[in-house]
C-alpha cells in the first residue's frame, strides 16, 4: 500500500500523523478542517511505471494499493471499482469533440460510486479494529455501506432524510443494516449520525467527514487514465453534492502527474443542481478572493444524491477543482432529467439523475463556450437509474397498450 505519511488539514495546514485523527482537524473543526491524506510520492515515482498497476491482474480498485492508505488484506470480497469507459465517436462528432467517453460507475457492487469510498473505508475500519460502521447520506453511500459492512459482517448503522427514495432504502433494508429514517433534511441526518458515531463508538463514512472516502473516490480517475491509454483528455465531469466525488476524481489526476504518470491534469467541472448549488457559489466566492464558508443554503432538486445544502467537503472540492483550471456549472432540474435520458436513449447507459448532470453539464459548458470545439472530455456516471426510476420517468411517455393481436403491432408502428 502507499503508506500515507500524514494527515493534513485543508485550511490551516496543520499535519498530523497517519491515524492518529480519525476525521477532521482538531483545531478547524469539521466544515472548514477537513483532512487530505499524504504520501511519499518521489518514492513512489520511483518504483510506478505505466504498467506497474496491470502488473497487480486485479480488476478493482485494489490494483491501485500503491497509491491507497490501507492494504488489500483488510478488502471485503466485493468488487469495487473496475468500472468500463465507453467511447461514444458518434455522440462526439455531434458534439463538435475530439473524443467522449463514458465512465460508468453505475456497475459497481451496489450501483452507484459510492462503492469506491466505501471499500476503503470500511478497510479501514478494519484496519482499526473498529466494530460497527455508520454514515449519513441521501442514499447511495448509505447502500454502499450497507453492503459493504454485510459482505465484512460487520454491523452497520444508517441514517438517511425522510424524502430518500425507496429503491435505496430497499437497498438498505436488504443488506440488514439498521436504518434509521431521519424526519428532517440530509443536513440534519448528517449532524444526527456525527453524535450517534461519536457516542456509540461507530466507524463514520460518511462524505466530507472521513477522509478515507475520498481516497477511494480518487480511484475512478485513476482507472480513466490507464483504461485511456495513449489518448490524451482535456475535461472531465462529474456531479458534486457534498463534494467528496469530485475532490477524489482531482486529487487521482493530480497524484498521477505527481508520481510521474501522467504530464497534466485535464480539467474537472463539478456539475450541480441550480436548486442545490452551495459549492458552485463558494467557488464563485473563493474566484473573487472572497473566503469560501459559509456554505450553507437551500436545497431542492430531483437529483436526490446531490441534494445537499451543506456540503461538508466543500472547501476541498473548491481548491482541488481550482487547482485543475476546471470550475462548477449549474443546471436546472429540467436538462437533468433531459439528460438522464439522452444518456439512455443515445449511449445505453441508465443513469439516475444526479448521475446524469454530467451530461447536462456538458452541454451547458459546449454551449457557453467553456469547453471548446475539439476537445477530449470524460463523463462520471455516478449512479444507477434503477436507485431513482421515479425521477428518470419524468416525462416520458407511458408504454403503448395493445390487445395480444399482431393487427395491433402493425398498427402502432405504422405498417
Amino acid at each position: 500500500m502507499g503508506e500515507p505519511i500524514a494527515f493534513r488539514c485543508v485550511s490551516c495546514g496543520r499535519e498530523y500523523d497517519p491515524w492518529s485523527v480519525d476525521y477532521a482537524c482538531p483545531r478547524c473543526g469539521p466544515l472548514s478542517g477537513t483532512l487530505e491524506v499524504l504520501y511519499d510520492y518521489r518514492a513512489l515515482a520511483r518504483r510506478l511505471v505505466p504498467g506497474s498497476f496491470a502488473e497487480t491482474r486485479r480488476n478493482s480498485l485494489w490494483r491501485y494499493e500503491e497509491l491507497l492508505p490501507v492494504g488489500v488484506e483488510y478488502a471485503v470480497p466485493l468488487r469495487p471499482g473496475w468500472t468500463p469507459l465507453y467511447e461514444s465517436p458518434t455522440l462526439a462528432a455531434e458534439l463538435g469533440l475530439g473524443a467522449l467517453w463514458i465512465k460508468d460507475d453505475t456497475l459497481n457492487p451496489t450501483a452507484s460510486c459510492k462503492d469506491r469510498g466505501t471499500a476503503v473505508a470500511v478497510a479501514a475500519a478494519r484496519k482499526l479494529g473498529r466494530d460497527a460502521c455508520a454514515c449519513a447520506s441521501t442514499g447511495n453511500a448509505a447502500t454502499s455501506l450497507a453492503g459493504f459492512c454485510a459482505a465484512a459482517g460487520i454491523p452497520c448503522y444508517i441514517f438517511v432524510p425522510k424524502n430518500a427514495p425507496r429503491p435505496k432504502v430497499a437497498q438498505l433494508l436488504a443488506f440488514g443494516a439498521m436504518v434509521f429514517v431521519v424526519d428532517g433534511t440530509y443536513d440534519e441526518a448528517y449532524e444526527l449520525a456525527i453524535q450517534a458515531a461519536d457516542r456509540f463508538g461507530w466507524y463514520n463514512r460518511s462524505d466530507g467527514w472521513n477522509p478515507m472516502v475520498v481516497e477511494g473516490n480518487k480511484t475512478g480517475a485513476l482507472e480513466v487514465w490507464e483504461q485511456i491509454g495513449e489518448a490524451s483528455l482535456d475535461f472531465a465531469l462529474v456531479a458534486a453534492g457534498d463534494g467528496s466525488v469530485v475532490s477524489g476524481v482531482c486529487k487521482g489526476f493530480q497524484e498521477l502527474v505527481k508520481v510521474g504518470l501522467a504530464d497534466r491534469v485535464p480539467r474537472v467541472y463539478g456539475v450541480q443542481a441550480a436548486g442545490a448549488a452551495a459549492i458552485a457559489h463558494a467557488f464563485e466566492r473563493h474566484e473573487q478572493g472572497r473566503p469560501i464558508l459559509p456554505a450553507e443554503e437551500g436545497a431542492d432538486t430531483v437529483a436526490d444524491s446531490i441534494r445537499v445544502g451543506k456540503p461538508r467537503d466543500v472547501v476541498k472540492a473548491v481548491r482541488y477543482v481550482a487547482a485543475t483550471g476546471g470550475g462548477f456549472v449549474t443546471v436546472t432540474d429540467d436538462e437533468i432529467v433531459s439528460g438522464a435520458q439522452e444518456l439512455a436513449r443515445r449511449a445505453g447507459v441508465f443513469a439516475e439523475p444526479a448521475g446524469a448532470a454530467p451530461w447536462a453539464g456538458l452541454v451547458r459548458l459546449l454551449r457557453e463556450g467553456a469547453v471548446p470545439e475539439g476537445a477530449k472530455v470524460v463523463l462520471f456516471i455516478t449512479g444507477s437509474g434503477l436507485k431513482d426510476p421515479e425521477g428518470a420517468l419524468r416525462g416520458l411517455p407511458e408504454p403503448t397498450l395493445i390487445p395480444p393481436r399482431i393487427e395491433a403491432v402493425a398498427e402502432a408502428v405504422g405498417g
